[in-house]
């Protein structure tokens, strides 16, 4: 049977991203979480939390449930350049839905299999990704 992310699970990761907000001190969020199929399984705005943020979480999520890595490699691959060379993959980011910095990090199983992903907006783009990672985290046990 294939793994699935729950509602219980999702909500479990907002729940830590919030707690790792609140003891960050960082400015209030918007998580969204997404199952494998880019659907989203749930939506939480904090209090205050920009607006602007809300298509930023939701966008950083989809793309990290389109492809089986952070947003922050995404960013990598559109503007580092290595060795003197360009960014390996520039044109990614102009591809429309696509976003370009961190903040959206895949939800994986032990054994590797992607069954969601997660979009932190609303802080700074490293202090989103923690949220994130922070949200997966939670649920590690139930990955396994």
């Amino acid at each position: 049977m294939k793994p699935i992310l729950t509602l219980d699970m999702a909500k479990k990761m907002a729940d830590a991203c919030e707690a790792a907000r609140a003891k960050g001190g960082w400015r209030p969020l918007n998580i969204a979480i997404f199952d494998d199929g880019g659907n989203i399984k749930l939506f939480r705005r904090q209090e205050n939390a920009f607006l602007g943020s809300i298509q930023i979480a939701t966008m950083k999520g989809h793309t990290s449930a389109m492809f089986p890595f952070p947003t922050r490699l995404v960013e990598s691959l559109a503007f580092e350049e290595k060795d003197g060379k360009p960014p390996a993959l520039p044109g990614i980011a102009f591809v429309p839905g696509i976003i370009s910095f961190a903040g959206g990090v895949p939800i994986m199983t032990a054994a590797g299999q992607q069954i969601g992903a997660i979009g932190v907006s609303g802080a700074s783009a490293d202090e989103d990704e923690m949220c994130a990672k922070a949200g997966v985290g939670a649920i590690a046990d139930m990955l396994k």
